[in-house]
């Protein structure tokens, strides 16, 4: 039997009595995505499974997302292989693609191998985060629009040593409008949808003002009452949902870190409407 045992109080939870090496039933998939849309990230251990499990076990809760700066364009895993993760991006608060017209709705992230120790990923819950502002800063934020922009994870990855075309990343994902405040197509929730990564600036606000609230906004995020964090082990599977969440890679460790990602867009039952 599917249970859930959760890490703490608002978001992330253990899931025990399932096998993702064998197919699961709809009864099976039903009860997963239930408990994912409840505590938002769901952690899988000794799960020993191999790519093409990790992706027909991901294809039970969307299709298949390519991500933007994927090396590999025609295998739908994306590998993360780092020794050096510093700078590198994943060590902000952010959610996946905010950038792009559709986010993807959520990941499947897979450890393959740690450094001795560190590696450790944080995730935050962004539902908590907008319900813990004051009603007045809510309802501001309700009528709020952000633009979200590559440009600044572009430059980053840029002075890393990526060879990037930052023009012609440009062209292809133009900066975007997006409200403050998301709507959780399944939940009807709402959260806080900022992100370091990102969002630039407030539609509409005077720079002084941008330069008030926009950075208020992202630091509560990272509230730690809102946090979960899992220490990885090989064969840790952590399903999340891009929507209500945030993510950070904690950039402690100088040995090789390898995850095997798939990444997901809702079936249209679940997308924004």
């Amino acid at each position: 039997m599917i249970e859930f045992h959760p890490v703490t109080k608002h978001i992330g939870a253990e899931v025990t009595g399932v096998d993702l090496r064998k197919p699961l039933s709809q009864e099976e998939v039903a009860t997963l995505r239930e408990g994912w849309l409840r505590h938002l990230v769901l952690f899988f251990r000794d799960q020993h499974i191999d790519d093409e499990q990790h992706l027909q076990f991901a294809l039970n809760f969307g299709t298949l997302n390519h991500p933007a700066f994927k090396k590999d364009a025609d295998s739908p895993i994306h590998v993360l292989d780092q020794t050096s993760p510093r700078g590198e991006g994943g060590d902000e608060w952010h959610s996946d693609n905010t950038f792009e017209p559709t986010p993807p709705m959520g990941s499947l992230l897979r450890c393959v191998q740690l450094p001795e120790v560190g590696g450790d990923t944080c995730w935050a819950n962004t539902y908590l985060a907008y319900e813990s502002l004051s009603k007045p800063l809510q309802r501001l934020c309700d009528e709020l629009t952000a633009v979200h922009d590559i440009t600044m994870s572009m430059k980053k990855a840029i002075s890393k040593g990526h060879p990037f075309d930052l023009a012609e990343i440009q062209a292809k994902w133009p900066p975007i409008e997006r409200p403050v405040v998301r709507v959780h197509a399944e939940t009807g929730r709402k959260a806080l949808f900022v992100n370091r990564s990102s969002t630039t600036r407030l539609v509409g606000l005077t720079d002084r003002e941008n330069e008030a609230l926009l950075p208020l906004l992202i630091d509560h995020i990272r509230s730690p009452e809102f946090q979960c964090r899992l220490r990885w082990r090989p064969g840790t599977l952590a399903f999340w949902d891009n929507r209500p969440t945030q993510h950070y890679a904690v950039a402690d460790y100088t040995q090789r870190r390898r995850m095997h990602r798939v990444t997901i867009n809702a079936f249209p039952e679940h997308a924004d409407k």
